[in-house]
């Protein structure tokens, strides 16, 4: 140990160790001094280290305590004042205390050398070459340090200068420098090196990884970028697509921004790798283009926002529809059970009735109550399953299926679907569309629905889907027993007034250019246009005719310069012609054999007027007025349960053996079936063998058995309607359609006298007349 009294020189950012030799600039007035004092004497200048580098006007208490004694090699005299020095280290010492810090720092240092007393053992010689060892690692990992510095190393001997010398060219931070340089003793010296050599190390093989890793990255951005620029130049020269690949990116964008379920975007980007080996000019470029157009063009996650007011959508309802009391129930409760839980799954109604009853635009008005898209399908002659789930992508102009076109152009994925004709629907070699709408139209399957052009599955689950037919026979069973069938009947004469009055006459006016006062039509006009110039369950014709009565009323405004047309009965000749239609009225006087029997048809409901002769033959049962099947069993039925009842009905035994009965339905153009005239033909049956006549104010409908039983029929509301419109005051109806009477308006009700039947012998009760009431009438 050695104790000397030095000038202080503070470094910023730097440290020093004996044997090595280090420059720097020294530009502090403090310094400078110092450095000056150093020159007159002996050349030693003592050097320690700040601890924080920013600070400029240091302390004692701002240096590190232990620092190293060098020697001023060599001195430069820079711009500014500033003094570039070379020093030399010779030994590590220690502050033991200040002597002055004005003009210059001087403090008495003790100089502590081991090198000499050092005995290398065998456990210091080993660490001597692990150290070695570890800093040729260091030197490899680093790629900093030349390998000239290692050759040097390797040829000390004396442990405390390996060390220094190995620290001294290694890139360490200032706290792990003073670290070693406050290790006095050479082994533990050599044991602080260690320890940060390995720590280094091992940083530095993390950076180079690092280092490695991203170098790999910008190297495959680059060299992407480089053969694609070298793909678009040869395209270029070939006179093919330049912006192809950026179009791939645009789909990449896209793909982004689009919320893809994870298999659907699993799939397009599969595509989209396709579609980048392939040339833009190949045809199969051309095909995944439109199939990742099409994936992507699709409303995966956008949907429109039900309008869960009840009260406004009862008002919609109301405002686009006359009665039709059960659908707007309907779709009433559904908009009330979505208010409560909003997981419902989207009803499948079927919207069953005669053509013109204003089922599509049911449909609209529905889709308008809840806010939503309306998208409509006619399914009338198709016969294609394709057309329903798409072609598969290997057939040449394959498209995805009907109902996946209609949502992607709709934009929305909960839309009010409407398949209109579902009843039309036929099928051939091509497959068969009834069976491919089972998946579509099941609450439990649609919510995967998989095209198949496009492959991939789509939630359908929160589509309102709604069919409309004309008749449920058509109707494959398993299709039909997926949906709620709602039967939308036809309307009666005062229903299709009131919907002329306050919807057609409107509606037409706007469209004809017609002010409100520019056309006046009465009332009973209306009912003439309704009952002689239409036939039909719905309001289409009536539409129709009311539509040229404003045509040629607007023509007649124009042409003779007037500001009001009137329409009545009288002068509706001269608009729509000759009456089309006629009704059955009530006849004169009772007859024997005829009787007025009711039918429902396509058009509403109609009277016939059921006609029986007797003549002289062998018991030949004759049928004409176009009957069907249904109806000449009927009547086959009807003659055996009077031929068991001969004795009570006072009936010859003998007439199925001397008479030939013929049966006859009037208008025998039009085909008719059903089961519906049985009672009707065997009351006129009766009448004519007994020959006591018909209450003319009597109409009758139902089904009889061998044991004359009466069976319920259908089509009560029309068939009562008809009998009305007749002038018909007393009705007979199967017993079992009691409950029917309720559908029937209360004004029409009133009017009529309705007995309910439970056999033949009710029926004939309340048919015939009797001598004592002909007598009376």
């Amino acid at each position: 140990m050695k104790k000397r009294e030095l000038p202080l020189i503070p470094l910023r950012g730097l440290s020093i160790f004996p044997y090595m030799v280090l420059h720097f600039d020294v530009g502090r007035e403090k310094s400078i001094n110092a450095l000056e004092e150093a020159m007159v004497n002996n050349q030693l200048v003592f050097l320690t280290t700040q601890k924080e580098a920013e600070t400029d006007l240091p302390t004692p208490e701002d240096f590190y305590q232990v620092g190293t004694v060098c020697k001023i090699k060599q001195m430069l005299k820079l711009p500014e004042d500033a003094i570039r020095v070379l020093v030399e280290g010779i030994s590590r010492a220690k502050i033991t205390k200040f002597l002055q810090e004005d003009p210059y720092f001087e403090c008495e240092v003790e100089e502590i050398i081991y090198e000499g007393e050092i005995d290398i053992d065998k456990e210091l010689e080993a660490l001597m070459r692990t150290v070695t060892n570890t800093f040729e690692d260091y030197i490899s990992v680093s790629n900093r340090i030349s390998p000239e510095v290692f050759m040097n190393v390797t040829t000390i001997e004396e442990p405390g200068r390996l060390a220094d010398v190995m620290a001294s060219h290694m890139i360490l931070k200032i706290e792990q420098k003073q670290e070693i340089l406050e290790a006095f003793d050479p082994k533990e010296r050599l044991e602080v090196l260690y320890k940060i050599l390995l720590r280094e190390i091992e940083v530095l093989e993390i950076e180079r990884d690092i280092n490695v890793r991203v170098k790999k990255q910008i190297n495959k951005v680059q060299k992407e970028y480089y053969l694609k620029e070298q793909l678009k130049a040869i395209q270029e020269e070939l006179g093919e697509e330049g912006d192809f690949y950026e179009e791939t990116e645009e789909y990449k964008e896209r793909i982004k921004k689009a919320k893809l379920p994870k298999e659907v975007k699993k799939k397009v980007n599969k595509e989209l790798n396709r579609l980048f080996k392939l040339s833009p000019s190949s045809a199969e470029s051309g095909v995944i283009r439109n199939y990742v157009d099409w994936i992507l063009e699709l409303p995966w996650a956008k949907e429109s926002k039900d309008r869960i007011d009840i009260k406004k959508a009862k008002v919609i309802l109301d405002e686009d529809h006359y009665g039709l009391k059960d659908v707007k129930e309907r779709i009433l409760e559904y908009l009330a059970i979505r208010q409560l839980s909003k997981s419902m799954k989207g009803p499948i109604l079927c919207l069953v009735g005669p053509p013109g009853v204003g089922k599509t635009s049911i449909a609209k008005s529905i889709a308008r109550s809840l806010n939503r898209k309306f998208v409509r399908m006619s399914l009338g002659g198709v016969r294609d399953e394709a057309e329903i789930r798409g072609h598969r992508r290997t057939y040449v102009g394959a498209i995805p299926g009907r109902i996946m076109a209609s949502i992607k152009e709709c934009g929305s994925k909960n839309p009010v679907f409407l398949f209109d004709e579902i009843d039309k629907l036929s099928h051939d070699f091509r497959g068969d569309p009834a069976s491919a709408l089972l998946e579509v139209l099941d609450p439990e399957q649609n919510k995967e629905f998989t095209d198949h052009y496009l492959e991939v599955p789509f939630d359908l689950s929160k589509v309102m889907f709604i069919t409309t037919a004309n008749s449920l026979g058509t109707i494959p069973r398993p299709l039909l027993d997926r949906m709620e069938v709602i039967e939308v009947s036809g309307y009666t004469e005062e229903e299709k007034l009131k919907i002329a009055k306050k919807y057609l006459l409107p509606k037409q006016k706007k469209e004809h250019g017609l002010e409100e006062n520019n056309l006046q039509i009465s009332e009973q006009t209306l009912r003439d246009v309704i009952n002689y110039y239409t036939r039909e369950s719905g309001v289409r014709n009536l539409e129709r005719q009311i539509a040229t009565l404003c045509r040629k009323a607007a023509k007649k405004i124009v042409e003779k310069k007037i500001k009001i047309v009137r329409i009545n009965t009288s002068n509706l000749i001269n608009y729509l012609g000759r009456k089309k239609y006629r009704y059955e009225k009530i006849k004169e006087n009772h007859e024997i054999g005829v009787v007025t029997g009711l039918a429902w048809t396509r058009v509403g409901g109609d009277t016939l007027s059921i006609e029986v002769t007797t003549m002289k033959g062998n018991g030949k049962l004759v049928l004409t007025g176009q009957l069907g099947d249904v109806m000449k069993e009927s009547a086959r039925a009807g003659i055996s349960y009077i031929r068991s009842k001969i004795e009570s009905l006072k009936i010859p035994e003998d007439f199925y053996q001397k008479l030939d009965i013929h049966i006859h339905i009037p208008e025998g153009a039009i085909p008719k079936d059903g089961p519906s005239a049985g009672i009707t033909m065997a009351t006129a049956v009766i009448s004519e063998l007994t020959k006591i006549p018909i209450n003319k104010n009597v109409a009758m409908t139902g089904e009889i058995t061998l044991r004359g039983r009466v069976l319920p029929v259908g089509g009560i509301k029309e068939k009562v309607l008809a009998a009305n419109r007749a002038g018909i005051t007393k009705i007979l109806l199967p017993i079992d359609n009691e409950k029917d009477i309720e559908d029937i308006p209360e004004n029409v009700r009133k009017k009529l006298t309705f007995v309910l039947v439970e056999n033949m012998d009710q029926v004939l009760e309340h048919a015939l007349v009797r001598k004592e009431e002909n007598d009376e009438d």
